[in-house]
């Protein structure tokens, strides 16, 4: 569908196009009724129209502003992505505010008194769907990245191959020898978790057995839990598929303090592929998230928008890398602190 214009709006609404500029411009007082520019924003409103206002900006010379709102600021993978939208942003004139929505799992508040003044669009990376609804409600052109692609509310979505990922990681552990696995899936309820554990599930399908545990998106809520996990050795696993690196971190952690080593006695993967990735001990097999190119794209689609243009774009590759904490599973019956 081709984007409305306010010709549409004049059109639809029986008045002029002059009549549609004043309305929607403000500056209709004393120079239109109230009633009249009731009906025309109430009929800019049921066709769906929405003013360009990178058109608007570009002609009145103002600097332009997107929102990038993010679960958090201490997370690397937030920061790369900061990164690659912020580098399309100041090729096109635009400024990016940076905003920490905790957990993204909303409502995220509004950080200006009125976004639609304040705001040319927002970018939202990793929320849920409904936690825009703050900033989005009143129509602001919203880009989601690695969120939900049904998501009616935003207006583009960027995604990762997140499923393809997981693919990797299963089939590099299952070629290993690996047929007890436990997933360390995070706590936190969002679309792209959700996706990872489906697809670990589909793809181990009858192969193996699989159990999941549940913990705090940080090193010592991943160690704790992997601590009870891994407490009774009938029921250990052979290797463990962690959401994010930082799970990772804590379950190789929860493993040296049971005596157990990594990878000889349980291998252990990530993903996101962080700077933490290679400065644990050992190294970090996961999976890379290419977070500058997901940045980037999302300011791109955010553009497209604005201009009126479909964002159609195919999900960006991950990558397995393969490092030191994963190898062949352990013998059945093997001592623990062996491997063998």
């Amino acid at each position: 569908m081709t984007r409305p214009t306010s010709r549409d709006v004049a059109t639809a609404a029986g008045v002029s196009q002059a009549t549609v500029s004043l309305v929607l411009g403000d500056k209709w007082r004393g120079r239109v009724s109230p009633r009249t520019a009731t009906h025309v924003r109430d009929t800019a409103a049921r066709i769906g129209y929405r003013p360009n206002l990178a058109a608007r900006n570009l002609r009145l010379g103002t600097t332009r502003t997107a929102l990038l709102v993010v679960p958090a600021l201490t997370n690397e993978f937030f920061a790369r992505v900061y990164t690659g939208a912020a580098r399309i942003a100041a090729e096109h004139g635009f400024g990016l505010v940076l905003y920490p929505s905790p957990d993204g799992t909303g409502p995220a508040r509004n950080p200006f008194a009125s976004a639609r003044a304040a705001l040319d669009g927002v970018i939202a990376s990793s929320m849920a769907a409904d936690a825009l609804d703050a900033l989005g409600g009143d129509g602001l052109p919203l880009v989601m990245l690695d969120s939900d692609p049904t998501a009616t509310t935003a207006d583009a979505h960027v995604n990762l191959a997140m499923t393809d990922g997981m693919r990797q990681v299963t089939e590099h552990l299952l070629a290993l020898g690996h047929r007890r696995f436990l997933h360390l899936a995070s706590a936190i309820d969002t679309w792209t978790f959700h996706v990872r554990a489906e697809a670990l599930r589909a793809h181990l399908g009858p192969h193996a057995e699989l159990r999941t545990v549940r913990a705090p998106l940080s090193v010592d809520g991943a160690r704790t839990a992997m601590e009870a996990a891994l407490a009774a050795p009938a029921e250990r696993p052979t290797a463990v598929v962690c959401d994010d690196d930082i799970l990772a971190a804590g379950a190789c952690k929860a493993a040296r303090r049971l005596g157990l080593h990594v990878p000889a006695d349980l291998s252990v993967t990530g993903f996101d592929d962080l700077a933490l990735a290679t400065a644990v001990e050992p190294e970090l097999t996961t999976v890379h998230l290419p977070a500058e190119r997901i940045g980037e794209q999302g300011m791109s689609a955010l553009l497209a928008v604005l201009d009126g243009t479909p964002w159609t774009a195919p999900d960006l590759p991950v990558e397995l890398v393969v490092r030191d904490s994963t190898g062949p599973a352990p013998a059945p019956g093997s001592a623990p602190g062996t491997g063998r």
